[in-house]
């Protein structure tokens, strides 16, 4: 069994590949990225490290030619997400993968969160290649609030634009793990998993950063306008803030408030306790 994983040099991708290796030998699995020297040391393990870039889908085609079971982890190239998705499906089907799982969003099927779009034309692709597949819909990462949490150490406040929108907060180490256990075979093919941790909302998680720091939290609830406008004064193009300002109103209406205990039931064990995960980021 060949196992490939793309993007293996990211964020979510490089902790695939390490928690993969706890559980299969090496010279089952391989990577694709775009500039191999920086899988060096994914070479130097035994790892089987091949050049792939979603915009030349020869070049995909290549590198998924012999693998039995891939990850697609969804690119960060909003603008051309969909077309880069398309072509790595494709290619997948040419090289005639056995099984694609994929990086979604939660609830992509029906969302109307913004970001899902591309989530659900991706899912929509890989069901028409007809190779089984498992969909990992992961819900939000809780790296996705340092800023904030770096804002607050420095004596700033706690700033909400999602209202009592709720968010099921999980480390992108447990869903690299999820990810990896789906690609060693433990999971179901044909399958769509809801991952995430405890749904909350965003005054809650700050109780818990409260709770671990020490540190009094001062939450500052504020409307979609006056949160662009804070992105904004800190640099971000009006384009991105507005977006990011937008999905913070979608999920103040629910986008991310999905129930499921999937993460848990693949991982085997309870999801990283969000104390001991802001303890561990802060570090």
């Amino acid at each position: 069994m060949k196992i490939l994983v793309t993007g293996a040099t990211g964020h979510l991708g490089s902790l695939v590949v390490e928690e993969l290796l706890k559980l299969v030998p090496a010279e089952q699995v391989a990577v694709s990225v775009r500039d191999p020297k920086k899988a060096e040391h994914l070479a130097a393990r035994g790892i089987d490290v091949r050049v792939a870039n979603f915009n030349d889908y020869d070049s995909v085609v290549k590198a998924f030619t012999g693998i039995d079971r891939l990850l697609i982890i969804s690119t960060d190239d909003l603008a051309d997400r969909i077309s880069q998705h398309t072509a790595a499906v494709n290619a997948a089907k040419a090289a005639n993968v056995g099984f694609i799982a994929y990086t979604s969003a939660p609830n992509a099927a029906n969302s109307q969160l913004l970001l899902a779009e591309s989530h659900r034309k991706t899912e929509e692709a890989i069901l028409d290649t007809g190779i089984p597949y498992a969909f990992l819909r992961n819900n939000w990462y809780l790296e996705n609030e340092l800023g904030t949490f770096q804002t607050v150490l420095n004596g700033g406040p706690w700033v909400i634009a999602s209202g009592q929108g709720k968010i099921g907060w999980a480390t992108r180490r447990d869903y690299a793990e999820a990810a990896a256990r789906v690609l060693a075979g433990q999971g179901r093919d044909n399958s769509t998993y809801e991952l995430g941790g405890k749904l909350l909302t965003q005054e809650e998680l700050s109780a818990i950063f409260a709770s671990v720091t020490g540190k009094a939290v001062q939450v500052q609830y504020v409307d979609r306008e006056t949160y662009s406008n804070i992105l904004k004064q800190a640099g971000l193009p009006d384009q991105v803030a507005n977006f990011l300002a937008t999905v913070q109103t979608q999920i103040g209406e629910g986008a991310l408030e999905v129930a499921s205990n999937d993460l848990e039931q693949l991982l085997g064990h309870p999801p990283t306790p969000l104390e001991d995960a802001i303890r561990s980021l802060l570090e």
